[in-house]
Protein backbone atom coordinates (compact mmCIF):
# COMPACT_ATOMS: atom_id res chain seq x y z
CA UNK A 1 0.00 0.00 0.00
CA UNK A 2 1.22 3.25 -0.68
CA UNK A 3 0.89 6.26 1.90
CA UNK A 4 1.29 9.62 1.98
CA UNK A 5 3.14 11.32 5.40
CA UNK A 6 3.02 14.97 5.99
CA UNK A 7 2.70 17.78 8.52
CA UNK A 8 -1.13 19.02 9.65
CA UNK A 9 -3.34 20.30 11.66
CA UNK A 10 -3.76 18.75 15.63
CA UNK A 11 -7.79 18.63 14.89
CA UNK A 12 -7.06 16.08 11.69
CA UNK A 13 -4.89 14.19 14.29
CA UNK A 14 -7.72 14.31 17.18
CA UNK A 15 -10.27 13.02 14.31
CA UNK A 16 -7.73 9.69 13.58
CA UNK A 17 -7.08 8.82 17.03
CA UNK A 18 -10.79 9.13 18.01
CA UNK A 19 -11.69 6.09 15.58
CA UNK A 20 -8.83 4.16 17.32
CA UNK A 21 -10.34 1.88 20.13
CA UNK A 22 -7.13 2.34 22.37
CA UNK A 23 -8.42 5.68 23.10
CA UNK A 24 -11.17 5.07 25.32
CA UNK A 25 -12.47 8.68 26.53
CA UNK A 26 -11.01 11.60 25.14
CA UNK A 27 -11.64 15.41 26.08
CA UNK A 28 -12.68 17.79 23.76
CA UNK A 29 -10.02 19.28 21.24
CA UNK A 30 -9.80 22.17 23.09
CA UNK A 31 -7.69 20.94 25.69
CA UNK A 32 -5.32 19.22 23.33
CA UNK A 33 -4.84 22.21 22.05
CA UNK A 34 -4.36 24.33 25.20
CA UNK A 35 -1.10 21.37 25.89
CA UNK A 36 0.53 22.49 22.72
CA UNK A 37 0.00 26.70 22.96
CA UNK A 38 3.14 28.62 22.02
CA UNK A 39 5.20 25.96 22.05
CA UNK A 40 7.06 24.28 19.22
CA UNK A 41 5.28 21.11 17.93
CA UNK A 42 4.88 18.40 15.23
CA UNK A 43 1.96 17.05 13.98
CA UNK A 44 1.79 14.18 11.43
CA UNK A 45 -0.83 12.23 9.75
CA UNK A 46 -0.49 9.27 7.68
CA UNK A 47 -3.16 8.99 4.73
CA UNK A 48 -3.83 6.39 1.94
CA UNK A 49 -5.98 7.38 -1.22
CA UNK A 50 -6.78 10.70 0.67
CA UNK A 51 -7.93 9.12 3.60
CA UNK A 52 -6.42 10.12 7.02
CA UNK A 53 -5.65 6.44 8.57
CA UNK A 54 -2.37 7.14 11.10
CA UNK A 55 -1.35 9.88 12.92
CA UNK A 56 1.82 11.42 15.59
CA UNK A 57 1.55 14.46 17.32
CA UNK A 58 4.96 16.10 19.86
CA UNK A 59 5.72 19.22 21.23
CA UNK A 60 8.56 20.72 23.49
CA UNK A 61 7.14 19.82 26.62
CA UNK A 62 9.79 19.43 29.18
CA UNK A 63 12.49 22.73 28.01
CA UNK A 64 15.00 20.00 28.84
CA UNK A 65 16.17 19.58 24.59
CA UNK A 66 13.67 16.06 24.31
CA UNK A 67 10.72 16.22 22.16
CA UNK A 68 7.57 14.59 23.88
CA UNK A 69 5.82 11.81 21.74
CA UNK A 70 2.14 12.73 22.91
CA UNK A 71 -0.27 11.37 20.67
CA UNK A 72 -0.20 8.50 18.05
CA UNK A 73 -2.08 5.73 16.62
CA UNK A 74 -2.81 3.49 13.74
CA UNK A 75 -6.23 2.76 12.63
CA UNK A 76 -6.83 -1.14 13.81
CA UNK A 77 -7.25 -1.94 9.43
CA UNK A 78 -3.71 -0.30 8.45
CA UNK A 79 -1.48 -1.79 11.09
CA UNK A 80 1.74 -4.33 10.93
CA UNK A 81 2.11 -2.06 7.56
CA UNK A 82 5.06 -0.13 8.75
CA UNK A 83 3.04 3.50 9.28
CA UNK A 84 4.06 3.68 12.59
CA UNK A 85 8.05 3.21 11.63
CA UNK A 86 7.70 6.10 9.26
CA UNK A 87 5.99 8.69 11.42
CA UNK A 88 8.57 7.71 14.52
CA UNK A 89 11.29 8.10 11.59
CA UNK A 90 10.25 11.08 10.27
CA UNK A 91 9.34 12.94 13.60
CA UNK A 92 12.97 11.71 14.80
CA UNK A 93 14.69 13.22 11.95
CA UNK A 94 12.34 16.54 12.55
CA UNK A 95 13.89 16.74 15.97
CA UNK A 96 17.29 16.23 15.61
CA UNK A 97 16.77 19.07 12.64
CA UNK A 98 15.80 20.85 15.23
CA UNK A 99 18.37 19.97 17.95
CA UNK A 100 16.73 18.25 20.09
CA UNK A 101 19.03 15.32 21.81
CA UNK A 102 15.99 12.83 22.73
CA UNK A 103 12.52 12.05 22.22
CA UNK A 104 10.34 10.92 25.15
CA UNK A 105 7.08 9.46 25.96
CA UNK A 106 4.97 7.89 28.00
CA UNK A 107 2.39 4.93 27.83
CA UNK A 108 0.45 2.45 29.94
CA UNK A 109 1.46 -1.14 31.13
CA UNK A 110 -1.67 -2.78 29.47
CA UNK A 111 -0.38 -1.36 26.21
CA UNK A 112 2.25 -4.11 25.22
CA UNK A 113 2.21 -3.53 21.38
CA UNK A 114 3.35 -0.08 21.88
CA UNK A 115 5.84 -1.32 24.59
CA UNK A 116 7.55 -3.87 22.11
CA UNK A 117 7.51 -1.23 19.30
CA UNK A 118 9.30 1.20 20.97
CA UNK A 119 12.26 -1.22 22.61
CA UNK A 120 12.43 -2.61 19.10
CA UNK A 121 12.98 1.20 17.74
CA UNK A 122 15.98 2.03 20.27
CA UNK A 123 13.84 3.40 23.46
CA UNK A 124 14.48 2.53 26.89
CA UNK A 125 12.52 2.30 30.35
CA UNK A 126 13.88 4.86 32.29
CA UNK A 127 10.62 5.63 35.16
CA UNK A 128 7.37 3.71 35.78
CA UNK A 129 4.79 5.43 37.73
CA UNK A 130 2.89 2.73 40.01
CA UNK A 131 -1.28 2.58 40.05
CA UNK A 132 -4.07 0.78 41.59
CA UNK A 133 -3.56 -2.14 39.08
CA UNK A 134 -0.42 -3.54 37.25
CA UNK A 135 -1.78 -2.91 33.69
CA UNK A 136 -2.29 0.69 34.42
CA UNK A 137 1.48 1.68 35.45
CA UNK A 138 2.41 4.53 33.66
CA UNK A 139 5.88 3.45 31.70
CA UNK A 140 8.30 6.55 30.41
CA UNK A 141 10.94 5.86 27.82
CA UNK A 142 13.35 7.64 26.17
CA UNK A 143 15.77 7.27 22.99
CA UNK A 144 18.45 9.75 22.64
CA UNK A 145 19.14 11.19 19.00
CA UNK A 146 22.17 10.73 17.37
Amino acid sequence: MDFKIEESELSIALQVLREIPEFDQMPENKAYIEKVRNKESLVLIASHKGNAVACKAGYNRYNDGSFYSWLGGVLPAYRKLGIAKRLADYQEEWAKERGYSSIKFKTLNRHKQMLLFSIKNGFHIYDEEEKAEIEDYKIRLIKELK
